[in-house]
């Protein structure tokens, strides 16, 4: 049978894809020297003889390991699926909601591309899942589990060495072009070549990649040592090879894609609208992973580009739902009459995931932050006690973790013996009372003017180099003074730069606040044009290669990514390795508090406050499930109530 087999380095155009035939491993392609072969009978007699017992003793490897895989349903990063293989719906859905009517979104910012797997422009991110689907689809209650979608099955070894996705046969695009292996193959080459960093990261560590036939697809992984990467590929979006020119890929488009998945794109309104229409020919709609998702006739996306004008417009009722992120607005903004009678409802949601945690970041590529002892003191002037007890009406709490809230956090916890294995060769770099589990973030008097965290705070700015001049803070050796600008986009965001700038000027130091729109933001945050920015970083149970798009070295070079830092750390680098190739669920939990520890240590960013629960506002129109998934609100499993008019 001919197979279609992309090794690494090919472009992904028809030109240079050639098919080729499967072929066992034998004599015929055994490298002998020909010369030694010919010298004598009885010496190629021998040759002969040794190709076909290295042969045999090959093909029984291959076939034992082969025979070690089993084709399943689905596919843990850890343990076994929760879900059995006859399970006919997810947990946190109604399985009997009724479809129709539409959910418009209100997001801020603007856009100017449909593709959302480039780095140039500012796309649509909701393509991705309604538009264009993926082999595999995350079961929302679990950790990391993936089930069949366009891949019935999925095959790999016990150690991951390959993976093998058997699509569904009643897969087909939007056009009515069936989903074919060369679509698969196609994709993972244009996306490793011309996608988004994360894309050209995670793809780039296929050795090989194959079809035996044209339902079947196999990645071959060569010596990466990455378990993860059998969900990754899972994970990747199956694009149509008949309707996109590699060519003018990574170029913005306005172009509706064709996908997959259970919506296709409507009208298109440039920077202010796009209205996703359901397909009634969607092949997946009676898959057990689709039950009681997808159930809108229309997905409305309306782009603000300002917040405040964002929020009047919810209460206009102009749009169905927000999430709300600033506490003063959640605490004292929703006394507007119809959420005083019930037609805005508010749902307060804790989900199990580690707590999604504000970062004021510090850029390390400025010489300004390149001291660890400048960045750990700056650390020690931010004032979190005075700024949620008259921000946040004592509403948030604080930690220095990326994993805050969950098994997998460092904070106040001494390293473990696993722990301190993977970290040994980096210790000298590393806090010791990070290791030890004794660093605590600084608890000020609350008053704004602190003493002891600022006679601290000015005792590591001497030892890094700065002395006080007057009322300026001065670089001892050529006195010039220290400053940076803060960048900030939302009214929380400048409330509380304006508050850190104020500790900051008590100890001399020069902050200055500017505030842009967000598409500026985002452009300025993508390319790493800032001195300070917040951000945050959500996290899973069950972080992996995004790590690397976080915080990796070859991350902080790449434009587009988010390691906003621009951290560049050996053992950054190691722990990720590490999780990527842990076989267990403990071996596991020991590699990503090491990560954390390793990212504490660095002070790379100033924690601000945690999250810890989900706060999602929603007209009465609109209905969700009773059961709220892990992962917290998910919008594709909501529904319009029946008898509320069509808007």
């Amino acid at each position: 049978m001919p197979l279609r087999s992309f090794n690494d380095g090919n472009p992904p155009d028809a030109g240079t894809c050639a098919r080729i035939h499967a072929v066992s491993c034998s004599e015929s392609n055994l490298h002998v020297p020909m010369s030694a072969v010919r010298r004598t009978p009885f010496r190629a007699f021998i040759w002969r003889g040794l190709a076909l017992v290295f042969s045999a003793l090959l093909s029984a490897l291959l076939g034992a390991a082969e025979a070690s895989a089993e084709e399943s349903y689905a596919i843990a990063m850890h343990g076994a699926p929760a879900q059995p293989a006859d399970f006919s719906h997810m947990a946190y859905v109604n399985p009997d909601a009724p479809k129709g009517g539409r959910l418009t979104w209100g997001i801020l910012g603007t856009f100017d591309s449909l593709n959302p797997f480039i780095v140039r422009g500012l796309a649509v991110q909701q393509i991705r899942g309604y538009v264009v689907e993926s082999l595999l689809a995350r079961g929302n209650d679990e950790a990391f589990t993936l089930y069949g979608l366009l891949a019935k099955s999925v095959e790999t070894d016990e150690a991951r060495s390959y993976v093998t996705f058997h699509l569904d046969p009643r897969a087909k695009f939007s056009d009515g072009t069936p989903v074919v292996a060369d679509d698969v193959l196609f994709s993972w080459a244009l996306l490793r070549d011309h996608g988004r960093p994360n894309h050209r990261n995670y793809y780039s560590k296929v050795a090989k990649a194959e079809a035996p036939d044209p339902l079947t697809v196999r990645f071959d992984f060569g010596d990466a040592r990455d378990r993860e990467l059998p969900l990754i590929l899972g994970l990747m979006p199956v694009l149509p090879r008949h309707a996109i020119d590699a060519a003018t890929f990574e170029e913005t488009s306005m172009t509706a894609p064709v996908g997959s998945g259970p919506y296709r794109v409507g009208a298109v309104k440039p920077g202010a609208s796009v209205t996703l229409t359901r397909n009634p020919d969607y092949w997946g709609r009676d898959l057990p992973i689709n039950r009681g998702l997808w159930n809108f006739d229309e997905i409305r996306l309306d782009f603000y580009r300002e917040a405040n004008g964002q929020f009047e417009a919810f209460k206009r009722g102009l749009y169905d739902f927000r999430v709300e992120n600033e506490p003063l607005r959640w605490h004292g903004g929703y006394d507007f009459p119809a959420a005083k009678d019930g037609q805005v409802i508010r749902d307060t949601i804790k989900t199990g995931m580690p707590q999604p945690s504000e970062f004021l970041v510090f850029n390390t590529r400025r010489p300004v932050f390149s001291d660890v002892r400048v960045r750990r003191a700056l650390t020690l002037l931010f004032d979190f006690e005075w700024i949620n007890r008259n921000y946040f009406f004592g509403l948030y709490s604080r930690s220095p973790s990326y994993f805050a809230g969950s098994e997998l956090s460092a904070y106040e916890r001494p390293a473990g013996e696993r722990e301190q294995e993977l970290l040994k060769p980096f210790a000298a770099h590393l806090a010791p009372d990070v290791l030890d589990g004794s660093y605590r973030l600084p608890i000020t008097d609350g008053s704004g003017r602190d003493r002891t965290t600022l006679r601290s705070a000015l005792n590591l700015l001497s030892e890094a180099g700065y002395d006080l001049d007057g009322t300026v803070l001065r670089q001892r050796s050529s006195k010039a003074p220290l400053g940076f600008e803060i960048l900030a986009t939302t009214r929380d965001q400048e409330r509380i730069a304006l508050a850190y700038s104020r500790d900051l000027k008590r100890c001399g130091i020069d902050a200055t606040v500017r505030v842009v729109d967000p598409v500026q933001f985002d452009q300025r945050r993508l390319g790493y044009e800032f001195d300070m920015i917040e951000s945050r970083w959500d996290q899973s149970l069950s972080p992996g290669n995004e790590q690397s798009f976080y915080w990796g070295s070859e991350a902080a070079d790449t434009p587009g990514t988010r390691n906003y830092m621009g951290a560049k750390d050996p053992a950054i680098d190691a722990m990720i390795a590490e999780l990527l190739g842990a076989r267990d669920r403990a071996t596991f939990v020991s590699a990503v508090p090491a990560l954390d520890r390793a990212l504490m240590s660095g002070f790379y960013a100033i924690p601000v406050f945690n999250v810890g629960e989900q706060w999602i506002a929603r007209w009465n129109r609109i209905k969700r499930p009773e059961s709220n998934a892990l992962v917290g609100y998910l919008p594709e499993s909501w529904w319009q109530r029946p008898d509320s008019q069509a808007k």
